[in-house]
């Protein structure tokens, strides 16, 4: 067939949720309806990015970017734009009163730069020939005919690519230590355990782009003399391990992995191990542990893995993103991938972009770009209009950095500066009406759920943490509980296994450092500024203001609203609940936040 117009629909989890499945059905329907199925090819792709908008469906070549479209506007699209020849307007992507005209007219993509996302919305995900024709496994046949392992090594060290998972360790380093490591069997595990809050960069490239992973993996196996790979993946993620089974398979019979891939007498294949959605399982001795078939706890260092790793074998691991700016590494070099980013962070990163932000979605920019640039020009501001507060960047164990600092370019050295860490590229966004010890509970709890308990610094500690903030918002907190968080804090940094609980603190000590008065507002005057911590705020109506129209009284669902109609309500405060219905529901202004 001759196709000359295409219809990309994302297809990754969030638009599915949406049903871009049933959008993806209706439109080869339509086509087939309208006698279009010979030159219109409907594609199903990987996740475009702009989830905020999703789903998404772009046309080319003309370039048409449909946003927030519904099952029932497939036949519209193709009745319109494929038979009519002009585009549905009021589906298209507006900026500033202009349909958008393709990715280059919509803010949001452009500062973005991408490497690793290069093939999701791109290409269908579950088909190699699509993969192959955009120089897909190019890179392994260079590596297998035209370069030894110690080229690859050294590409790598001149590329300045470092782990994407959070650590920050050279790619080529952890590769020639597996190398030079002694025995005769060795593995290469893919990290693929994303657990973070809000993060799903790793599962969406897996999803959009399997086969950049299973490329560099065999690479990485060439390169340390290894015949075995995992991807660890959790099993809460099932469009992204059935798109792996699919490259895998399909890897297979074209003699990309197995036995003598591509005659070159090099033999590599892949497994998938599905964890259980334990967070603690995203550190690597950890991981290890569970594939072994035990329970997922970390084990002291050293030995590293990459002397003693799976099994007792010499291991190296990588997380999603990291593998998947190797293919194109060594297809342009480590020259051209060291020319993007800050002298010692190189090349760029994925960002899952989500809290208080106009523009959420799935980011990836040249390291060195500024938090401003991200939150404003990409991430649209903030909704509502409201003010920005904070950012929180590295999940649940990084920290959160203030307005004061979003000129800081992102790199790893300049977010350890801050008190926040890169991590594996969870950002969220707190409005100016968010309390920051409200934020800090959340993650505390987060982190203390899934604490493994292996290790008393991060089982006690963090428990003991959760509990004096808890204390704070409930109004009976002290000035010695500062104290005591500090000093918990740098405990458990200071003596935890691994960094879970190494981390876990940073919240809370980032947070002492910018926000303190926010802290003395509730330990000293009892008041919750932002009016979330429900034991420090109450709900009363202004006399003058209320004209006796009983909306709050008819929206409380305690009662405890009471008054004559077109008289002054009153709130009974033992049966107030603090719901904030009331104040919701008015729309006078009479109900205000004490």
């Amino acid at each position: 067939m001759s196709y000359n117009q295409f219809c990309l629909v994302c297809g990754g989890t969030g638009c599915e949720s949406s049903k871009a499945d049933l959008i993806y059905q209706n439109l080869l329907k339509a086509c087939e309806t309208h006698g279009l199925k010979d030159s219109v090819q409907v594609v199903k792709t990987g996740c475009f990015g702009f989830c905020e908008k999703g789903p998404i469906v772009k046309v080319l070549p003309d370039d048409s970017f449909y946003v927030e479209v519904k099952p029932e506007d497939a036949e519209r699209i193709v009745a319109e734009h494929f038979v009519k020849g002009r585009p549905v307007k009021d589906l298209l992507y507006h900026a500033g009163g202009q349909a958008a005209k393709g990715e280059g007219d919509i803010k949001f993509y452009q500062k973005q730069l991408r490497i690793v996302l290069r093939n999701c919305g791109v290409i269908n995900p579950e088909n190699i020939d699509e993969y192959i024709a955009r120089d897909g496994y190019a890179a392994l046949e260079k590596v297998l005919f035209k370069m030894n392992p110690e080229d690859v090594i050294a590409e790598l060290k001149v590329s300045g690519l470092r782990g994407r998972g959070g650590a920050g360790f050279p790619t080529w380093l952890k590769w020639q230590s597996t190398r030079q490591s002694p025995g005769n069997q060795k593995y290469v595990i893919c990290n693929a355990d994303e657990g973070d809050p809000g993060a799903y960069m790793d599962r969406s490239t897996l999803e959009g782009d399997p086969h950049s992973v299973l490329e560099a993996m065999t690479i990485a196996g060439y390169t340390m003399d290894a015949s075995k790979g995992f991807i660890y993946i959790r099993a809460e993620y099932p469009l992204a391990i059935q798109r792996l089974e699919i490259a895998i398979a399909q890897s297979r019979e074209l003699g990309l992995l197995g036995k003598d891939i591509l005659g070159s007498g090099f033999d590599f294949d892949i497994q998938i191990r599905l964890g259980a959605g334990a967070f603690i399982c995203g550190e690597e001795t950890a991981l290890i542990q569970s594939i072994e078939g035990k329970r997922g706890m970390p084990v002291p260092k050293p030995p590293f893995p990459s002397e003693s790793g799976l099994w007792g074998k010499p291991t190296s691991i990588n997380n999603v993103e990291t593998f998947a700016n190797v293919p194109v590494i060594i297809n342009k070099g480590g020259a051209w991938f060291a020319s993007i980013g800050t002298e010692t962070s190189k090349g760029t990163k994925v960002f899952a972009l989500t809290g208080a932000i106009n523009n959420s979605g799935l980011v990836e920019v040249p390291m060195g770009t500024t938090l401003r640039e991200i939150i404003y020009d990409i991430g649209g501001g903030i909704k509502d209009g409201k003010g920005f507060k904070a950012v929180q960047t590295g999940g649940p164990s990084g920290g959160v950095i203030t307005k004061d600092f979003l000129d800081t370019p992102i790199d790893y050295e300049s977010l350890t500066r801050l008190g926040s860490m890169m991590g594996s590229g969870g950002m969220i966004v707190m409005d100016d009406e968010d309390c920051i010890i409200d934020v800090v509970k959340f993650y505390l709890a987060f982190s203390v759920e899934e604490s493994c308990g292996k290790c008393a610094p991060c089982r006690i500690g963090g428990r003991k943490l959760l509990e004096i903030l808890e204390k704070i918002t409930k109004g009976n907190g002290t000035m010695e509980d500062l104290e005591q968080l500090k000093k918990i804090g740098k405990a458990m940094k200071n003596a935890s296994l691994c960094m879970l609980g190494g981390t876990t603190p940073n919240p809370v000590m980032s947070t002492l450092n910018y926000f303190y008065d926010e802290y003395l507002a509730h330990i000293k005057d009892g008041k919750c500024p932002a009016g979330k911590c429900k034991s420090l705020i109450t709900y009363e109506i202004d006399r003058e203001k209320c004209i006796g129209c009983t909306v709050c009284a008819r929206k409380c669902p305690v009662p405890c609203i009471a008054g004559e109609r077109k008289a002054p309500h009153e709130i009974d405060q033992s049966k107030c609940i603090k719901c904030g219905a009331c104040f919701d529901a008015c729309k006078f202004g009479a109900v205000k936040v004490s």
